[in-house]
């Protein structure tokens, strides 16, 4: 059946292979050709292709002879020829697809091709690698090919300067670690001067090992966390000045638009307060942000009304349904505003500066690729978030490795004395293992088993990444014993050492298996590399995690009933199939957990790209921003005069309202009065003002020069839009935490999410403009202008929400913990839904 299936529609990978050997045939046509050439002619060739490419010729026009070229420069610089199966995979990396290569197959050397052909458009080639040995390694081992064909190479490591970054970026390719070039896009979002940025647009990514970074990684978030320029103190002495003034003498407030101003005896009585000259110099915009927010804390929100105290907390009533809102905040500092004026202890501001996954950052690029020795199986989720194919190469060699079925025994003490007493046993006849482990704690272990039998080992948990590639590297030599977790040592060769061959070469021992098939296929790929021999098993028991969760009870049962011993294996394939059956059950759920991930976050994506996209316009901008001001500034007024001229009849309009707002944001008390807008069109009201408006700026640019006057405007939107938007991040971050609870009455979590995350986007949106509006009418401008920094002390964060709480000790599970147990690693979580995934 499956053979006509095939017939009929077709195998879709050997479709790709097929077009791809037509393809490595016109590459080969070539090799004479490029062999006459001097090393000098060879070199041109570049310069010839990034002329050619200015001329309109497309990259894939060039792409068979710049191979060529590479391919030539490869012999002659590396002593390296590729195999037409490199080939093969380097083409599908220049088509944005992932070329699946098994371990040992020359991934590296394959990706040089598409790296040298995609660097003559001159936009930036990004090889990102799992760690950072692995970056300096090949940026170093194939630098000197790229070097020898006239291309330039950078090396974005941690810990260089902007100078430094900003030199590595700009070479034609540049090698780093997926962690590096993430925060970097963030940090270059948060810069106040366009020179101060590092990147260039995010063009074409080569990812090695793409499913570790894209898949098992996606569900990361790189956060970058500082400390707000704002303390407790700010809240509690505003908090004490409020309460000393008096309603209509002091300030006045609006029930319609629940908006507080300071009227002129208030701002007097602020300024003697605080003993300063003018509130709305520069300096004091921090001071008047912190009483406009007690001002609202005492004037529109009431206790049990609008919201209730509860152990100690704050906590938001819904207008709507009356419910609490436990966990919601409100914005802006306002929370905290409340918390003073209940005497309560104030919690930290907006801890989060910026944030992004894995799988939005990636997505940003206008082509991606990546290289694995095993994505097949995830094959669906690449096509469907990354729009790439996955194209399985055939190896170079056969594989002629023995992958034995899995021994599965009754008790874990059973199996490891197996494993130990096969190490033993290989080992005394010179054969080199490596042993696979789930977890560091069965690697030690095993260790310590190994010890005491006398077997010398070495144990690698992934902790030292450079001490790490050279035990790899020699674990392939004769009576080498190598414990490795299963993802240690990846993108790293194992070479086999003088005589293995003659002892049956590498051998793999899994010491269970991983919920991805992925990882057990890439434990699996470590032997048998370019046609070697070698050997495959696993040993699984009745008490691993895999075969507890997924019905090993049935077989446990039989086993006993049988009067098995611990130490007697079954070798099942029948058992084998229950295990991979479990395995995609679990591939399945934990693919559905990423695409939830993913649509929450394409929410705060969209909002994202629009604040980067203005905040970039802003710093790049040399021409005048005031369109832009007046535009917030007339937005501001609509929504203004709108809320108080709504009433049919028009004197009903809350008149005095807009006057006292106009007073207290955009002009002077003398400018404007309720005479001057009675009898007028609500558009005739906002025009009017913003003829006062206007006439104020021009007085305001006539005072400074322009290049003054451009800078003030910049000031004011960086630091408006930074401060509101790293507080909206935080805001979305308490509302997804909780947006769960709202599926306990029926409505949808993510469509809740995404109407609530809208709505708080608007209001940021008018927060943003209310500000910027009041600071340039308002503010006065002195000679030395500074952008500032929201927040200090930043750092870069690479984990989840539980990186920022008490991190969770590990744990080893020494007896049966019930699934709705709480989980003994201390999260406060139930088992099931912790370490009992």
């Amino acid at each position: 059946m499956a053979g006509l299936l095939t017939k009929i529609f077709g195998d879709g990978n050997k479709k790709h292979l097929t077009r791809l050997e037509k393809k490595v045939d016109q590459i080969e046509a070539l090799e004479s050709a490029m062999e006459a050439l001097s090393d000098e002619d060879l070199r041109y060739k570049t310069d010839e292709f990034k002329q050619r490419y200015a001329n309109g010729e497309t990259l894939e026009d060039m792409m068979a002879e710049a191979y060529a070229v590479v391919r030539e420069g490869s012999k002659r610089v590396l002593g390296m020829r590729p195999f037409p199966v490199q080939l093969m995979g380097a083409i599908a990396l220049h088509e944005g697809n992932i070329a699946e290569m098994k371990t040992g197959e020359g991934k590296t050397l394959a990706s040089t091709m598409p790296a040298y052909l995609n660097a003559i458009a001159d936009k930036g080639v990004h090889i990102i690698t799992v760690n950072e040995y692995l970056a300096d390694r090949d940026a170093e081992e194939m630098g000197e090919l790229y070097g020898f064909l006239g291309l330039t190479v950078g090396l974005n490591g941690n810990g260089l300067t902007k100078e430094e970054k900003r030199e590595a970026y700009y070479c034609d390719i540049t090698y780093g670690t997926n962690n590096e070039f993430g925060f970097d896009y963030l940090r270059d979002n948060m810069v106040l001067y366009k020179e101060q940025m590092v990147q260039r647009p995010l063009n074409f990514a080569i990812i090695d090992e793409v499913d570790s970074i894209l898949i098992d990684e996606a569900r990361t978030p790189l956060i970058i966390s500082g400390s707000a320029q704002k303390s407790a103190q700010m809240y509690q002495q505003a908090n004490s000045f409020v309460r000393t003034l008096k309603h209509e003498t002091d300030y006045t407030y609006d029930e319609k638009t629940k908006g507080v101003q300071l009227t002129e005896e208030g701002i007097n009585k602020a300024e003697s307060y605080y003993n300063i000259e003018n509130l709305f110099d520069l300096d004091h915009v921090s001071l008047t942000h912190h009483i406009n927010q007690a001002l609202k804390a005492h004037a529109s929100m009431h206790v049990d009304t609008d919201y209730v105290v509860q152990e100690g907390e704050v906590v938001i009533v819904d207008q709507f349904t009356g419910r609490l809102m436990k966990g919601r905040r409100y914005s802006d500092g306002l929370h905290q505003a409340i918390e003073a004026k209940e005497g309560l202890q104030i919690q930290n501001e907006s801890m989060t500066l910026a944030s992004i996954t894995f799988q939005n950052f990636f997505r940003m690029y206008n082509k991606l690729s990546g290289m694995t020795g095993t994505a097949k199986t995830e094959e669906e989720e690449f096509r469907n978030i990354y729009n790439m194919d996955v194209i399985a190469i055939p190896t170079n060699q056969p594989i002629i490795r023995d992958d034995k079925a899995d021994m599965i025994y009754k008790s874990m003490e059973g199996k490891f004395r197996a494993v130990v007493n096969n190490i033993k046993e290989r080992y005394e006849k010179g054969q080199p293992v490596l042993v696979g482990t789930v977890a560091v704690e069965t690697s030690e272990l095993i260790a310590n088993m190994l010890q005491k039998s006398g077997v010398k080992h070495n144990v690698l948990n992934a902790k030292n990444h450079y001490r790490e590639a050279e035990i790899i590297e020699n674990a392939g030599q004769k009576g080498a014993v190598t414990i490795a977790t299963n993802m240690a040592g990846r993108g790293t060769d194992i070479k086999l050492g003088e005589g293995v061959v003659d002892v049956g070469g590498l051998a793999v021992i899994g010491t269970e298996r991983h919920e991805s098939r992925r990882i057990d296929n890439q434990l699996r790929g470590r032997s048998g590399r370019q046609g070697d021999p070698g050997m495959t098993q696993f040993y699984l028991s009745m008490e691993d995690e895999l075969m507890r969760r997924f019905g090993s009870d049935n077989l446990r049962s039989m086993m006993e009933r049988l009067g098995m011993d611990d130490d007697q294996p079954i070798e099942s394939k029948m058992v084998s199939r229950a295990v991979e059956s479990a395995q995609k059950r679990v591939e399945g759920n934990n693919f559905d957990a990423r695409k939830t991930v993913l649509s929450y976050d394409d929410v705060l994506r969209q909002q994202r790209e629009i604040i980067y996209k203005q905040r970039f316009d802003v710093i790049d901008a040399n021409e005048n921003l005031r369109d832009i001001i007046e535009a917030m500034i007339i937005s501001t007024l609509e929504r203004v005069v709108g809320a108080n001229t709504q009433d049919e009849l028009d004197e009903n309009w809350e008149l005095n309202s807009i006057v006292e707002y106009v007073h207290g944001n955009l002009l002077d008390y003398d400018d404007i009065s309720v005479e001057d807008i009675k009898g007028k069109e609500p558009e005739e009201i906002t025009e009017f003002i913003m003829e006062k408006v206007r006439k104020r700026y021009d007085e305001k640019e006539e005072e400074l020069t322009t290049e003054q006057m451009r800078e003030f405007e910049k000031v004011i939107l960086l630091r408006t839009v930074d401060t509101k938007w790293m507080d909206h991040i935080d805001q979305m971050d308490q509302l997804r935490q909780g947006i769960h609870l709202r599926a306990y009455g029926q409505n949808d979590p993510l469509q809740e999410y995404q109407a609530e995350g809208f709505h708080m986007f608007e209001q940021m949106v008018v927060a943003i403009e209310e500000e910027v509006a009041k600071y340039v009418m308002k503010a006065q401008i002195r000679d030395n202008l500074q952008r500032q920094e929201v927040a200090k002390n930043t750092q870069a964060v690479s984990g989840g929400q539980d990186d920022k709480k008490k991190s969770r000790k590990p744990y080893v599970k020494s007896e049966n913990i019930g699934r709705n147990d709480p989980c003994p690693c201390g999260s406060g979580k139930k088992y099931k839904n912790c370490h009992g995934k």
